[in-house]
């Protein structure tokens, strides 16, 4: 097993909860090399991993299969069910093939097919990829408490002057995140408004983040946040943000790609969740050492016909802002 390939192929957050694997590869066979096959746009957030020898992205892979065979690989785990990858994986004949027994097309192009299904478990996304591990006959089984020295995020570009120059060397620099780009039930921006103008101007700096889609929203919906926050959404990209989260203190967001970020680079990174499964913080809560997380404790399944959930509303900005500043 000296050459092991992760392949995901999804969004942010699920990436940066793959991260763990490598780092349990790592800390069970340290001469191993660990390779991951990702879409491009996430290649920044795999490369920040001191546990990654190399990112592989999938279009390439696709075009070029002979990228795959000269790795040489013993085993291949599809952390991410992805048909074109698992069939190209079994053409090229990689010995180890580990895939989910819940995907129909594993059962023809996997030789492991571990029995792990994610909607209804009880387990967090982190734990479930983990899981994967045992049929390489590494360990598998995890604590949440242990995942946080798994992501090895490390590998972080210096910030921007330009951006490092806005940051308050004696304040706490907090990012919000209000958007999810449609992926999560999302805080109303009127609470993060309300957030904002909570909070001591002398001993909080406060930005947004987003996409320039984003920003050109709140910007309609809520103008009156910018007053007291500055706008940076849609001029970082992925690196920049990574970057910048790096060099901040916190983060409040739902469940997006730049909490998990957060939550691994050990930033105070407070997640605001819905208790509906499978998206209620059992399976998706940041792991950190410092992460923390608000959901109300309540049956929400009315709220699963709705985008607007009544649940997360009822996070109020006073408990976000006492959890800010709880030490």
């Amino acid at each position: 097993m000296q050459k092991i390939i992760l392949s995901r192929t999804d969004n942010i957050g699920d990436v940066v909860l793959t991260l763990p694997m490598a780092g349990a590869i790592k800390r069970q066979l340290p001469d191993s090399q660990v390779f991951f096959i990702g879409k491009i746009y996430t290649k920044p957030i795999v490369e920040s991993s001191i546990f990654v020898d190399k990112f592989l992205d999938r279009e390439d892979v696709l075009r070029e299969p002979d990228l795959l065979r000269s790795i040489g690989a013993a085993a291949i785990i599809h952390v991410f069910p992805d048909k074109a990858i698992a069939d190209l994986a079994k053409k090229l004949k990689i010995p180890h093939r580990v895939g989910t027994s819940h995907r129909i097309f594993h059962w023809l192009s996997c030789n492991h097919l571990p029995n792990i299904g994610r909607k209804n478990s009880r387990l967090h996304e982190a734990q479930l990829n983990l899981k994967l591990l045992a049929p390489l006959g590494l360990k598998s089984d995890y604590e949440l408490s242990e995942i946080s020295d798994l992501y090895g995020m490390s590998k972080i570009l210096p910030l921007e002057a330009s951006l490092a120059k806005m940051l308050h060397p004696h304040q706490f620099n907090l990012i919000l995140h209000p958007k999810s780009k449609g992926s999560a039930r999302e805080w109303h921006l009127q609470n993060y408004d309300e957030l904002v103008k909570s909070l001591d101007s002398n001993a909080f700096e406060c930005f947004i983040t987003g996409t320039a889609a984003e920003g050109e929203k709140i910007r309609q919906e809520m103008p009156e946040i910018f007053e007291k926050a500055k706008d940076l959404t849609g001029r970082l990209s992925l690196s920049q943000l990574l970057s910048f989260i790096n060099a901040c203190d916190g983060l409040v967001a739902c469940s997006t790609g730049p909490l998990h970020i957060a939550a691994a680079l050990g930033k105070k990174a407070i997640g605001l969740f819905p208790p509906i499964r499978p998206m209620h913080p059992a399976r998706w809560q940041a792991i950190g050492k410092k992460a923390q997380t608000l959901c109300l404790e309540k049956n929400c399944e009315n709220c699963r016909k709705s985008t607007d959930c009544s649940c997360i509303q009822a996070i109020s900005p006073l408990q976000v802002k006492q959890v800010l500043m709880s030490t």
